[in-house]
């Protein structure tokens, strides 16, 4: 291991250079006008594999492509085999007035780069990489077959992903998936994910009028769109911060002793916390902790409201209609479906007949869990604690990786999430970014965790 760890100290500066490079693709796959950038961004993916001595390939599919990657193995090989999963397309860089520099040229400050898609995922999926190359530059032997799986449509979905899983189930036959896509309290406090949140989409508009009217004119005899959809979207909530829908909490387990006691472990005050998020103050559902609210509790988020004027100085009018797009996160043993239902009847049930209700179903995941005591995953802890020089946690993550359980369905297997991120890291907001401390040490990881997954080390 002495070379492996040597190569990746001494080639850090390149390791950066080529990082930058990586995240210069726009590679925005929820706007149809970037499609060019993810594909060469695959494309670019498949060569630098290639360069660094792995087999790849740009595999299409009815969306973005995907990029799958193997370490050289012999025919027969008896090595165990698992896959690397990451993603390479990035959440829309919009507002681009709140980004001090373009979301799409990397800004290093100190020990900090700056960029869309920095921490999620491209940087945390590099990480793996380069632990990879530098197996395979210094001639040290790799104690596991390894396949890559960097996709497209992350960030919409996974939507052909599960369909590429089928085809080729047998070629991604594998003991277990290691992902980094999540994140840890702190570079002193790495941490393992036993627990992901599950998600559905939405949109709700309202229409009122056939067209704006004059507010002065017709304002007051008719609904207007946007103070119902207000209206609306208040009778989700009480003031307890519990979701009022009927149905919403079916299903959920309470917390175990052992998972109180985990939660607790994680290493940050409720005001640091508000500091952190820069809100007057905290909100959450009575009778749990911040921590508990925002990585074990079910939600109804609204992602975004849109209704009338928007230009600047005063229009005067009712509008036509007032749109909101909806995210709930969902916990374990809470089915999608079943929630789907549940919130869409509460609220065409309290809609009112002053106005007409459009629903616009989008994607959805169940929520994952999987025991952190098992052997992979105590293999996982090890290698964590070797490269942070620090115990790791345990921790349930608040965000959802639709595909995890496409994993443990199709190919039977389990997840280990092994995040990068910090918590100030700015995923999907203005000014993302990726600490360079963690980005070293999830290389560090990445190289120490192929040997204690390796034969007699994991049985």
């Amino acid at each position: 291991m002495q070379g492996v760890i040597d190569y990746l100290k001494q080639n850090q500066t390149r390791f950066l250079a080529e990082f930058c490079e990586y995240l210069r693709f726009p590679s925005v796959s929820a706007q149809p006008q970037h499609k060019k950038y993810l594909s060469a961004c695959a494309d670019w993916l498949v060569a630098h594999c290639r360069q660094i001595g792995l087999t790849a390939e740009v595999r299409q599919t009815n969306g973005h492509p995907i990029v799958v990657a193997k370490t050289p193995r012999t025919k027969n090989s008896h090595l165990p085999h698992y896959m690397v999963y990451g993603h390479y397309d990035v959440q829309p860089p919009e507002p681009l007035d709140l980004w001090k520099t373009p979301p799409f040229e990397p800004r290093i400050v100190g020990r900090e780069i700056f960029a869309r898609g920095s921490t999620d995922n491209k940087g945390q999926n590099f990480a793996h990489l380069k632990a990879v190359e530098a197996y395979l530059k210094t001639g040290t032997p790799l104690p596991c077959d390894l396949t890559f799986v960097i996709e497209g449509e992350e960030e919409v979905g996974s939507e052909n992903l599960a369909t590429f899983l089928k085809t080729n189930k047998r070629e991604l036959d594998c003991e277990a998936v290691v992902i980094s896509d999540t994140g840890m309290p702190s570079p002193k406090h790495p941490a393992l994910g036993y627990a992901l949140r599950g998600i559905i989409a939405f949109e709700i508009t309202l229409h009122g009028p056939a067209r704006d009217l004059h507010s002065g004119l017709f304002g007051g005899a008719i609904e207007n769109p946007a103070m119902a959809l207000a209206t609306l979207l208040a009778q989700v909530r009480d003031k307890n911060g519990r979701i009022k829908i009927p149905g919403f909490y079916d299903g959920i387990e309470k917390f175990t002793k052992f998972e109180r006691a985990q939660s607790a472990l994680y290493p940050m005050t409720d005001a640091q916390l508000k500091k952190l998020v820069g809100s007057p103050a905290l909100f959450g559902e009575r009778g749990f902790t911040a921590t508990e609210q925002r990585s074990a509790r079910p939600t109804f988020e609204i992602n975004g409201l849109t209704s009338g004027y928007q230009g600047e100085g005063s229009k005067t009018i009712v509008p036509a209609w007032a749109r909101a797009k909806i995210t709930c996160r969902l916990v374990p043993h809470q089915k999608p479906e079943h929630v789907r239902k549940k919130v869409l009847a509460y609220l065409k049930k309290i809609c009112p007949p002053t106005v007409r209700m459009e629903i616009t179903a989008g994607h959805g995941a169940e929520a994952y869990l999987v025991s952190p005591t098992g052997a992979p995953a105590q293999a996982a802890l090890r290698a964590l604690e070797k490269a942070f020089k620090s115990k790791p946690i345990l921790m349930r993550e608040g965000g959802s990786i639709p595909i995890v359980n496409q994993f443990k369905k199709i190919l039977g297997a389990d997840s280990l999430l092994l995040g990068l991120g910090l918590p100030d890291d700015n995923p999907h907001s203005p000014n993302e970014k990726f600490n360079l401390d963690c980005f070293e040490k999830g290389q560090l990881m990445s190289a120490h965790l192929w040997q204690e997954l390796g034969p007699c080390q994991c049985c």
